[in-house]
């Protein structure tokens, strides 16, 4: 039941309110032989859970106070991938000639494994570099399956690396996006996951002003972090279903920026920095002004930004609207694609991976070609 909080609040399935509740009353009166009852003690004060060493019994705690109940018959199968549990996303065929091998990274905020996919069509020449962040639950192999990143990959001529995140640091493998810690430069996650890009361009021929992070929901609230806080080191940022930089210090104010969005965006990293925006406006887990929110905050100080708005439609898909803001003098700063009916999942990825829509336009296809575009 614990785990199952966890799972519940780390993917923001809805909640419900306590029903109002009469006074319950005893209606066995007692034996008549029965002594009477000595005054029962007053009852001890309510004390907080810790959240360092108990931190699903801090959550249900926080919950009662603020008088929301789970309704976990209801909303279990929701709060995390069953299927994918039991059945782990087999390894994906590759191109032959081309390799998806396994490594580790390790800093003074902890190890991450990851998996890093080179293309067949590498020879030893300078290619760019693109860090792919799951979703909970999710892990490298899921997620290349689901965005299909690494075909595309063949196609571009790129490295794709996917750090995995492990049940230690988040039981449902959830990126700690709002933490505190995990929003400092240096600390935490983000100095691990910038940390695995640099390894991954000492040990290739990375372009290194074509280094690029994406991810999807709790992935894509991290790469908004680890881009804001490396501008150096990352060209641009793509976004599917993700949050604004520091929308979040604690559980609670993370369900509020899931459900609501933030009642107003930190101002945030390097501006220049381009921002690729995707996410469903049927989104029931990210509210999708979160989306609008991301670009906001990155367009800030972009007063002058010209945006242009078409709309178009995939066949036998999903329709939506791409906005794109440019500079004055026509240079990029960023897009974003609001799909029609769209829920939580990669726009245009394949059933093969979970959290994935492919009536949508293809994301992957279009934050490679966004990237190649600003670089």
């Amino acid at each position: 039941m614990r785990e199952a909080a966890q799972q519940l609040i780390n993917k923001g399935i809805p909640l419900q309110r306590k029903a109002e509740r009469p006074a319950m009353r005893d209606i066995n009166s007692p034996p008549p032989s029965a002594a009477p009852h000595a005054p029962e003690p007053a009852p001890a004060p309510l004390q907080t859970p810790n959240p360092a060493t108990h931190p699903a019994e801090y959550a249900q705690d926080i919950l009662n106070r603020m008088g929301i109940s789970l309704d976990f018959q209801a909303n279990l199968d929701r709060a995390i991938d069953f299927g994918s549990l039991l059945h782990p996303t087999p390894a994906q065929p590759i191109t032959e000639g081309a390799q998806f091998i396994s490594g580790s990274y390790t800093n003074h905020a902890g190890t991450r494994n990851y998996k890093l996919y080179i293309p067949a069509n590498y020879h030893g020449q300078a290619m760019p570099l693109l860090v792919m962040l799951h979703g909970c639950t999710q892990n490298p192999d899921d997620f290349a399956a689901g965005t299909q990143m690494n075909q595309l990959a063949e196609e571009m001529g790129c490295f794709v690396v996917y750090p995995e995140q492990n049940a230690q640091a988040n039981h449902s493998k959830c990126w700690n996006w709002f933490s505190a810690i995990d929003q400092q430069r240096g600390q935490g996650e983000p100095s691990i996951l910038a940390g695995i890009a640099q390894q991954i361009i000492e040990e290739y021929p990375v372009n290194e002003r074509q280094v690029y992070v994406a991810g999807l929901s709790a992935g894509g609230a991290m790469a908004v972090i680890v881009g804001t806080l490396y501008p150096e080191l990352f060209a641009a940022v793509g976004v599917h279903s993700g949050l604004p930089f520091a929308s979040a210090q604690d559980l609670p104010s993370a369900l509020t920026a899931m459900k609501r969005g933030v009642h107003s965006a930190a101002k945030a990293g390097n501006p220049a920095q381009p921002i690729i925006v995707f996410h469903g406006d049927s989104d029931t887990t990210v509210h999708p002004v979160n989306g609008e929110q991301v670009m906001a905050q990155r367009l800030r100080h972009h007063r002058g930004a010209r945006p242009s708005v078409q709309s178009g439609a995939v066949p036998d898909g999903h329709s939506y609207t791409q906005t794109t803001h440019l500079k004055p003098d026509g240079t990029p700063l960023g897009e974003h694609w609001v799909v029609h009916g769209a829920g939580h999942a990669w726009s245009g990825g394949s059933a093969s991976g979970s959290y994935t829509d492919a009536k949508g336009p293809d994301a992957s296809r279009e934050m490679l070609r966004f990237f190649r575009t600003v670089s």
